[in-house]
């Protein structure tokens, strides 16, 4: 419950990351790394099971496909690269406490994902931009001092409910044809 301290600076080959800038490029390229190898999973014939088991569980079972060891494989993929961003941000802010990952982290990262669209790569980014940027942007409206912090959060709120009712797909989902 008190946290981890005096966790190390991240050093890789004998070079240590001092400099905010020299970790924010190695982070980035970890990060494109993990992108570019979650890319080719999803494109390949193991990811196109993966979708087809996410719109049809029983037609995939119907195709002989074990769908039980699909969705274990999917989750220790995943927990992988948890993994990986867990130890960047605990070597960023070298200290890490339960508090680092509260429920309210964890509804902010699973509402970038729904509000900007399961199933494809541009949904969770387009979502994090937007859930980022909205109450930055609701922060430059003139608003008293005093209500300002809950009339913010209210229009947040408004807004994110909008976008769930004339786009339940997400915003970079796929389009429905009905």
């Amino acid at each position: 419950p008190f946290g981890i301290t005096g966790i190390p600076r991240l050093s890789v080959f004998g070079f240590v990351f001092t400099t905010p800038m020299s970790y924010a490029i190695f982070a980035t390229g970890v990060a494109a790394g993990c992108t570019g190898i979650l890319w080719r999973l999803t494109s390949s014939h193991w990811g196109r099971l993966l979708s087809v088991m996410r719109d049809d569980e029983l037609a995939a079972r119907g195709l002989g496909k074990n769908t039980r060891l699909l969705k274990v494989q999917a989750i220790a993929i995943s927990c992988a690269f948890v993994a990986v961003a867990g130890s960047l941000y605990a070597a960023h802010i070298r200290y890490i406490d339960p508090s680092s990952a509260s429920l309210d982290e964890g509804i902010l990262m699973l509402s970038m994902v729904v509000v900007g669209g399961v199933g494809n790569f541009r949904g969770p980014m387009v979502g994090a931009a937007v859930l980022i940027a909205l109450p930055e942007i609701l922060r430059f409206l003139s608003l008293p001092d005093a209500q300002a912090a809950n009339l913010r959060m209210l229009i947040y709120g408004v807004l994110l409910v909008l976008i769930m009712h004339l786009r339940p797909q997400g915003i970079a989902g796929k389009y429905r044809i009905q």
